[in-house]
């Protein structure tokens, strides 16, 4: 392909898997990708990560969504052609792609680089429509056309198969733990060791924090252990409460179902949190006491902007750190699917996208 280019002559189509109705199975179909514009790279996918929010959202679990959907926002890929204007990436780089491909890059959210929280919304990979009103397709398909400036470098340390999963599970559990100042003596529980949840035991660990995994069973305890926690416990033994009352600097919550937001609070000392990145669909409820106590703080963190993304996976780069994959191939993604929902997964699904 031409390496520097300021558009292509016509939008093409390119294969997919997609979601044509909420509910229904993904199918092998095509979508269009816009022309390759003056800052625009063109990226051929290699792998594509499948996170539990795809689900959700190709079944309506979180609202009304946009279809036919092609799911996807943990994509690794090469760049194969650039616009004229393109300073940042050159083709045959190593890039990602995570959940959101633009933002208004006017508020003072993404001033400071917290493109994530970007007061007129971000423009999400998927599930979306852009500034043109089209809808996004995401990393379920053979190409896509990104901006520069939300595109990722994935550094050489990291296989690209590893890699995808990190621009969303990565960056999902890298975020809180580097804003709540996780590190050598702090003590860290992560909840749910899933998709999420183990990449939160390896960056955890690698920050230098002391590490507990609490699980429902203890099913996968010797995984956990060797992801590099020092601690396991199953929460479905009510002596876990009891012992571990007070523990914890901070608890990340990975889960996608209601928890009983009072127990785990027991678990956080004076001044600690509790962070959520899972979000089950369902409303929770709470006993402010259980805030109050010990003034304690329930957060929520959503993924990380173009910066901090960069940051994580140079830092999962210097400590070998990608995620734990099973490599499917594209016409094995709605059996995934179901695997997902009953945990049957160690611990990230990603399709090779040359099969599709």
């Amino acid at each position: 392909m031409t390496t520097n280019v300021s558009a292509v002559s016509a939008v093409s189509a390119v294969p997919a898997y997609a979601a044509p109705a909420a509910n229904a199975p993904l199918e092998r179909t095509t979508v269009p990708r816009r022309p390759v514009g003056e800052h625009d790279v063109l990226i051929e996918i290699k792998y594509s990560g499948i996170c539990h929010s795809d689900i959700h959202q190709a079944r309506n679990g979180w609202g009304e969504g946009i279809f036919p959907m092609v799911p996807g926002h943990e994509i690794a890929g090469i760049v194969t052609e650039v616009g004229s204007g393109v300073t940042r990436h050159k083709v045959g780089d190593r890039v990602g792609v995570g959940c959101f491909v633009d933002s208004c890059r006017e508020c003072d959210y993404c001033g400071q680089g917290l493109e994530q929280y970007c007061v007129k919304g971000g423009t999400g990979t998927y599930n979306a429509l852009d500034k043109n009103g089209e809808p996004t397709y995401g990393g379920y398909s053979t190409h896509i056309v990104v901006d520069e400036n939300y595109t990722l470098r994935i550094p050489d340390g990291i296989a690209l198969d590893e890699a995808a999963p990190l621009l969303c599970a990565g960056i999902t559990l890298y975020s809180p733990l580097a804003h709540w100042k996780a590190g050598p003596g702090k003590k860290v529980a992560i909840v749910g060791l899933g998709g999420l949840g183990h990449m939160g035991v390896k960056i955890a660990h690698a920050l230098g924090a002391e590490v507990t995994v609490l699980s429902q069973s203890l099913k996968k305890q010797e995984d956990g252990l060797k992801l590099g926690a020092d601690h396991y416990y199953a929460t479905s033994d009510p002596e876990t409460f009891t012992r571990l009352a007070g523990s914890f600097d901070l608890i990340i919550s990975t889960v996608s179902a209601p928890l009983d937001f009072g127990a785990y609070l027991s678990l956080v000392r004076t001044d600690g949190a509790l962070v959520n990145v899972g979000a089950p669909e369902e409303p929770i409820a709470l006993n402010l006491f259980s805030l109050i106590g010990g003034r304690k703080t329930l957060a929520g963190s959503m993924i990380g902007g173009i910066a901090e993304t960069q940051e994580m996976l140079d830092f999962c780069a210097e400590h070998g750190l990608g995620a734990e994959i099973e490599v499917i191939r594209a016409d094995q993604i709605n059996e995934a699917y179901e695997r997902v929902l009953t945990s049957d997964v160690r611990y990230r699904f990603v399709i090779d996208t040359s099969t599709i």
